[in-house]
């Protein structure tokens, strides 16, 4: 496995020795802080393929870390890592624009496993043989990995990126939320497919789709999303 960098925010000593340790054990390169505000500049500067990110953090939460990077356009894929195991919980990690939240405590295996997904779907995204697509106003550029309507940049998550471009790979088709949550999550435990349902709420939000008729992502009822462009 070609070396892979990841960041650990965490500031439970030995938590952070016990995650550390496994990751480099599976051939990782970790660095580590247990302060939210160095962890945040890290993370801003450091070119890593996944951040580990408590939410409990002195100076600067994960949260609060979490939508900065996404405001700078950084698409980094971010684990939250959390004692808190509401839904609530979950859903704002997710619309802080992480890409995945594992509940403390955790298995070891689980969040190896869940790292490994992470990476592969992050570096085996796109090998499509266009540099964009273009639908309407708006421009998906792969190269990028942005969106943009006109001239405008419109900053999406990681997983709303992925979304949309499974999407477009698979125009005119009729999906399920399964299949969408196999396809762009590629694990199903995730607790329900009404985080399919979320985050295909905040990419219409995002395209300005209008609720009662949106133009290209269209619900099927009883089977799933169609888009259309």
């Amino acid at each position: 496995m070609d070396e892979r960098k990841i960041l650990l925010v965490e500031d439970e000593p030995g938590m952070q020795l016990t995650v550390s340790d496994r990751l480099r054990g599976e051939g990782y390169i970790v660095d580590c802080s247990e302060n939210g505000l160095e962890g945040w500049e890290l993370a801003r500067k450091g070119n890593y393929d996944v951040i580990l990110l408590d939410v409990m953090l002195p100076e600067k939460d994960g949260l609060e870390i979490c939508r900065d990077l996404r405001s700078d356009n950084i698409t980094t894929p971010i684990m939250m890592v959390s004692a808190k195991s509401q839904v609530i919980d979950r859903v704002l990690g997710l619309k802080m624009g992480a890409d995945d939240y594992l509940v403390k405590p955790f298995d070891l295996i689980e969040l190896s496993a869940r790292v490994e997904a992470i990476i592969r779907r992050h570096t085996t995204d796109e090998a499509l043989k266009e540099d964009c697509f273009n639908f309407g106003p708006f421009r998906l550029d792969y190269k990028q990995k942005t969106l943009f309507r006109n001239s405008e940049q419109i900053t999406l998550s990681f997983q709303e990126y992925r979304l949309l471009v499974f999407f477009i790979k698979n125009r005119n088709k009729t999906l399920s939320r399964d299949a969408l949550l196999n396809e762009v999550w590629g694990y199903d435990s995730i607790p329900s497919t009404r985080t399919v349902d979320v985050h295909i709420a905040w990419l219409r939000q995002k395209l300005g789709e209008d609720k009662a008729s949106p133009q290209y992502i269209k619900t099927i009822r009883k089977h799933g999303y169609k888009f259309t462009a």
